[in-house]
């Protein structure tokens, strides 16, 4: 870092290098602090005559898990015996290091990586009158020496009666055992991989679209045992074994339009990456997927209302064919039930058709339950790391999406993956 540069980049390796400098005073003012400036701090314990150190933080569940701090660089510093003051909110950067200050953007590693290099400059570096104004404003003995130093009585009772502004208050052991707990049951993912992962997060979404509960067609009834026990025939044969078609195939309650439809949204819009991957949808088609899908939305409550109004008919019908086909086999072979339940001997007709209506209505559904379950579920999935990581992630989307830059992503991807360094 130039002595003479106004603007630089305070990376957590430079700050720490700044702090192994100091022989007089130390000021840290940030929402959190990172390991090698927390080791640096405690290497000046060791020093015969230690600088005075001031350290000023948010500490906070949030700022630890945006990445502006380390749980363990403050554990590290109260272990040294040093006073960690609260500053709530503080989202600024001040380090003065004996006669010089900065003024810095401090970086949520959640976000991106600290910049290591002048030409990303995140500090401004103070002038030296700034340097002790900042100074009085966070350090008890630098007011005290500067109203020492002050070149009138006026001087210096202006000088006390300054605030402090910042980290009045400091962290109780109490509260660095709450952050503690909250952090050690639900740690921080690692940083460096949120921000691989953030990569495609503007380009891909899985998605998930399940259209349930209209394939009425498609729903069997089963016979109660007692009615199968009375024989079968071949006029049946198609819908009737010891299950029965709701519907014919054909139906015009068939759900079978429906399907192509969804069908044909799930290709135009929602490629399959292969079974281990599943669907994604582009980012920047995702309003043009929701418009459709609105629109599905309607025909599906087109079809419901069609279904809610010839559904219960259809049922009867079919129950009613069922019932006519098991008569003559219950009249040639009179269930038990029948004969006890009947007054008349042999039971006439209508008693075997009762019997049999009041065992298949128990067993078909109603209408209404029917049509409340048709529904179309849809789910977005954010893409992860695990799924990014798998080898052929890369292949299967360029094969979905040819026509996307998809290396540059890529390349992005595995350049946010590499490890901080931090170049002091």
């Amino acid at each position: 870092m130039s002595s003479d540069s106004v603007f630089s980049a305070l990376s957590s390796g430079r700050i720490a290098k700044l702090i192994r400098s100091a022989t007089s005073r130390v000021v840290y003012a940030a929402p959190g602090i990172q390991e090698l400036p927390a080791q640096s701090l405690v290497k000046l314990k060791e020093l015969l005559m230690p600088p005075e150190v001031t350290i000023s933080l948010d500490y906070d569940e949030r700022t630890l898990r945006m990445g502006y701090g380390d749980m363990k660089a403050s554990e590290m510093l109260e272990t040294a015996g040093f006073e960690i003051k609260q500053s709530s909110g503080f989202r600024s950067g001040i380090l003065i290091v004996d006669e010089r200050g900065w003024i810095f953007t401090p970086v949520a590693l959640y976000l991106e990586e600290e910049p290591q290099s002048d030409e990303t400059p995140n500090a401004i570096e103070l002038s030296a009158s700034q340097v002790e104004a900042f100074a009085m404003r966070f350090c008890p003995l630098a007011r005290q020496d500067a109203i020492a130093k002050a070149p009138s009585q006026k001087a210096a009772m202006e000088i006390s009666e300054l605030p402090l502004e910042f980290g009045v208050t400091p962290v109780s052991r109490e509260h660095f055992e709450e952050v503690k707990k909250a952090i050690t049951m639900a740690p921080p993912v690692k940083f460096d991989v949120v921000r691989q992962v953030r990569v495609f997060e503007p380009y891909l979404q899985y998605v998930e679209m399940k259209l349930t509960g209209a394939a009425i067609q498609k729903h069997r009834v089963q016979i109660p045992p007692d009615i199968q026990k009375l024989g079968a025939a071949a006029d049946l044969e198609g819908r009737l074994r010891t299950t029965f078609d709701l519907l014919e195939r054909s139906s015009k309650l068939s759900s079978e339009k429906l399907e192509e439809a969804i069908n044909l949204i799930r290709k135009d819009f929602t490629p399959s990456l292969g079974k281990s991957h599943g669907r994604v949808v582009l980012k920047n088609a995702k309003p043009h997927l929701e418009e459709c899908l609105v629109e599905f939305r309607a025909q599906l409550a087109t079809h419901q209302e069609t279904v809610k109004l010839d559904l219960q008919t259809k049922l009867d019908e079919s129950r009613q064919q069922v019932v006519e086909y098991y008569l003559p086999l219950a009249k040639a072979n009179p269930p038990k039930a029948v004969i006890g339940g009947s007054m008349i001997q042999p039971p006439p007709d209508d008693v075997f058709t009762k019997w049999l209506s009041r065992r298949l209505e128990a067993a078909f559904p109603k209408a209404d339950a029917l049509v409340q379950k048709m529904v179309l579920d849809v789910q977005f999935k954010d893409v992860t790391f695990e799924t990014l990581n798998q080898p052929d992630f890369l292949e299967s989307v360029k094969k979905a999406f040819p026509d996307v830059d998809w290396e540059k992503a890529y390349s992005e991807f595995r350049a946010a993956g590499e490890k901080l360094r931090s170049k002091i």
